[in-house]
C-alpha cells in the first residue's frame, strides 16, 4: 500500500508534514464536546487548565478534573483519555466515568482525570499530533510532543504515589488503512499490513505485570463487550499474550502514557468500535466499566 505523501524509503521532511497537515479538515468540535462537558462538573470537581496548545492561530485548553478536597493521605486515583484524538470513547468514557462515579470516590481517593490529551487531534480525528507526532511513544521529560510534556509535568509530583492509573484507548479499522500505512511513509519505512483483533483487550506493561489486576478488568468488561481473540499466532497486535485479553507490552520502555506516574497498578484499555458485535454505546460502557473494575480492585488492595 502506497501513502499519497512522500516518496518511498525517505523519511519526511516539514514540507511532507505540512502537507500531511493541509490535508486534514475539522470534523468535530473539542470546546462544544469536551469543554461543555466539562462545566457541569465543576459543582463537584475541582478543574485547572494544566497547559494549553497553540496551533496555528488556534489555543487548546488542556484541562484535568481534580476530587474536591484533596486529601494527601488518600490513595491516588489517575484516568486520562484522548492521547489519540482518534479514539472516542476514551475521551467521552472518561468524562461519562467522572459525570456517573467520580463522587463515588469521595473521602476513599483522590481522583485525577485528563479526560482528552489531545484536543487537536480529537478535532481532526487523528491518531498524532500537529507535528505528525505520536503522543504515545513521547511521555518523557523534555518531550518534544506539547500534548505529552504537559501531561508528565502535570503528573511529575505524583509520580510513585499514584496507586492506579487507567490509560483509556481505541484500536479502529483506520489504524490498518490510514495511521500505520502514514506511519511506514513519515518514516521512510516499507509498509506490512497487519490484523486488527475484533474485540476488547489490555496492555499490561512487560517490565512491571500485574496479572490479577488485570484479569479482574478483562472479567467486568467481558459482560459489557466481547473480549478479542488473539490471532493466528496467538497474538494481539504481534504481541504475545499475559492472558486471555491480555497483551503485555514494553510500556515503560516505550514512552506510553500508562508508565509516566509509575503507579502500582496500571493498565491501557483498547477497545474494538468497528466491530459489528458492538455499538458506541457498548464501547463507552467498556470504558466505564474498566475504569470501575480498576478502581475496585487496586482500593481493595491498597
Amino acid at each position: 500500500m502506497s501513502y499519497p505523501i512522500g516518496r518511498p524509503g525517505q523519511p519526511w521532511s516539514e514540507a511532507e508534514v505540512r502537507a500531511w497537515r493541509e490535508r486534514l479538515v475539522k470534523q468535530r468540535s473539542y470546546a462544544e464536546d469536551v469543554l461543555n462537558a466539562i462545566e457541569p462538573l465543576r459543582a463537584d470537581f475541582d478543574v485547572g487548565e494544566y497547559g494549553a496548545l497553540a496551533c496555528d492561530g488556534e489555543r487548546f485548553a488542556l484541562l484535568a478534573l481534580r476530587s474536591r478536597g484533596w486529601r494527601e493521605e488518600l490513595p491516588v486515583l489517575v484516568v486520562t483519555g484522548g492521547v489519540h484524538g482518534y479514539e472516542t470513547s476514551g475521551v467521552h468514557g472518561a468524562l461519562q466515568f467522572v459525570r456517573d462515579h467520580g463522587r463515588e470516590l469521595a473521602g476513599r481517593a483522590n481522583l485525577l482525570v485528563a479526560p482528552c490529551v489531545s484536543p487537536w487531534a480529537y478535532e481532526r480525528v487523528q491518531r498524532w499530533n500537529h507535528d505528525a507526532l505520536d503522543p504515545n511513544r513521547n511521555f518523557r521529560a523534555a518531550s518534544p510532543v506539547p500534548e505529552s510534556a504537559a501531561l508528565v509535568a502535570l503528573l511529575a509530583p505524583l509520580r510513585g504515589r499514584v496507586l492506579m492509573h487507567i490509560d483509556l484507548h481505541e484500536t479502529t479499522d483506520s489504524d490498518e488503512s490510514e495511521f500505520r500505512p502514514a506511519l511506514a511513509a513519515r518514516d521512510g519505512q516499507v509498509f506490512t499490513p497487519g490484523e486488527i483483533q475484533d474485540g476488547f483487550y489490555l496492555v499490561d506493561d512487560v517490565d512491571h505485570p500485574q496479572p490479577a489486576f488485570q484479569r479482574a478488568v478483562i472479567d467486568a468488561v467481558a459482560a459489557v463487550t466481547h473480549i478479542a481473540e488473539p490471532d493466528a499466532n496467538g497474538q494481539i497486535n504481534e504481541t504475545p499474550l499475559q492472558s486471555p485479553g491480555v497483551i503485555n507490552y514494553p510500556v515503560s520502555q516505550r514512552g506510553l502514557c500508562a508508565a509516566i506516574t509509575g503507579a502500582r497498578f496500571a493498565t491501557t484499555t483498547e477497545v474494538y468500535p468497528d466491530s459489528p458485535r458492538t455499538t458506541p454505546r457498548d464501547c463507552l460502557a467498556a470504558q466505564v466499566t474498566a475504569v470501575r473494575a480498576a478502581i475496585a480492585y487496586a482500593l481493595a488492595q491498597a
